[in-house]
């Protein structure tokens, strides 16, 4: 018997979680499917950096702005999703010194507080900082845990109305006169869902749904590794002052911290090599900031596949500092009921979900405002059944998986 919904979401990462919580709360009857488990795909794979935005503040100032005002969001409705921890930018002798200064002028320019250490202060922070260390400025970053996030998201859509499929994968998409007239999943659904509207919130596979459809959604995936080994007196996120590069943040979590990153291209998000070089540069590149974790014990090592958009990545020339969102609607491409919602960043999920979802309300006469700013998300006070939502929605990533659940 054929499922009908007014609006199907196909994502269960934080895009689609929050998509499916702001129409709900908007009264609009939505469903999300999701393959795997919830989070299963990038949004429980990155380092948990929730930005400041300082990251991005000298190269791009809208970038930076979403940043600083959705960690100020988050941080009033997200919980136990959040720990803040606040972040240090780093200069070491051999980063350059007017970086430095250019971003902290872009950092208060943008609005995002900024404190500069000197060296000494800087190891007062964090006493383990690499000798070299010439200064510091402090930023409001913290870390967020993307397992109880999405739950929480979830939940809070389930709560009003929406259902949930995780384990539901798509294996079709009927396209019939201009729109999509039904959407065949497997799994845990294995029916025909029809739909006034589809969301492609699939991130890195956002290409491959769309294809099902006749759309041609261009992705660029990267992937990157997180290194998470055993340090329990980290403190503050740290990040290297410099261009962005390989192994240049730190991000702590109670008894560990987690080195990353890499950039490295790949054709299918589903199947691509990894390499120990990559392993061995972060944790190299990490060991320059805070020498002890060259010898930590490594606990896990995960990666990342980054969702982002062939035409912007072509359009910056590869590895760059933005990272932008993009909503395609696929109106102007002959499918009036369907948006693919790409790039982006886990800070800044909620407000994708808001822009998506103010498209979804418009195309189908919706009259309501997004709430999603203001309403605390469900359980979030109460980490024993965050905890206890992440395995019922089987969303349990390796990000924060020495966290969430741990005795």
């Amino acid at each position: 018997m054929t499922i009908e919904t007014d609006v199907l979401v196909v994502g269960g990462g934080a895009t689609g979680a929050g998509v499916a919580r702001d129409l709900a709360l908007r009264g609009v009857d939505v469903t999300l499917v999701e393959r795997g488990g919830l989070t299963s795909g990038t949004s429980g794979r990155s380092h948990g950096l929730l930005h400041s935005g300082a990251r991005y503040a000298e190269a791009d100032r809208v970038g930076a702005e979403e940043c600083i005002a959705e960690n100020r969001i988050l941080k009033e409705i997200a919980g136990a999703c959040i720990r803040d921890t606040g972040g240090l930018f780093v200069q070491l002798s051999a980063d350059d010194p007017e970086y430095f200064e250019a971003k902290r002028a872009a950092c208060e320019d943008v609005g995002i507080p900024v404190e500069t250490l000197d060296a000494e202060e800087a190891r007062q922070r964090v006493p383990e900082l690499a000798a070299d260390t010439e200064r510091a400025f402090e930023v409001p970053d913290a870390v967020i845990y993307p397992s109880r996030l999405v739950a929480a998201n979830a939940a809070d859509a389930r709560d009003h109305g929406a259902t949930i499929h995780p384990h539901a994968p798509v294996e079709d998409v009927i396209v019939d006169d201009g729109a999509v007239t039904g959407v065949q999943v497997g799994g845990a659904v294995d029916d025909t869902i029809k739909a006034d509207y589809v969301v492609n919130a699939t991130g890195a596979w956002a290409g491959e749904f769309a294809s099902m459809a006749g759309l041609d959604v261009e992705m660029r995936p990267t992937r990157g590794v997180m290194v998470s080994v055993e340090y329990d007196d980290l403190g503050p996120v740290l990040n290297r002052c410099r261009d962005p590069d390989d192994g240049d943040i730190v991000v702590p979590h109670e008894s560990e911290a987690v080195l990353g990153t890499t950039s490295v291209p790949v054709r299918d998000p589903d199947d691509y090599e990894t390499e120990q070089w990559e392993v061995e540069e972060s944790i190299a590149e990490c060991a320059a900031m805070l020498p002890p974790v060259a010898d930590a014990s490594e606990v896990r090592t995960w990666w990342g596949v980054r969702p982002l958009y062939a035409p912007d990545e072509d359009e910056r020339g590869g590895r760059g500092i933005s990272r932008g969102f993009f909503l395609l609607d696929h109106a102007d491409d002959g499918i009036d009921n369907m948006a693919s919602i790409v790039g982006g960043k886990l800070t800044t999920y909620r407000q994708m979900a808001e822009a998506t979802t103010d498209l979804v309300c418009d195309t189908l006469g919706v009259d309501g405002d997004c709430r999603t700013a203001d309403q605390t998300l469900a359980s979030v006070d109460d980490p024993e059944q965050l905890d206890s939502l992440v395995a019922e929605f089987d969303g349990q990533g390796p990000t924060d998986q020495d966290v969430v659940g741990a005795e």
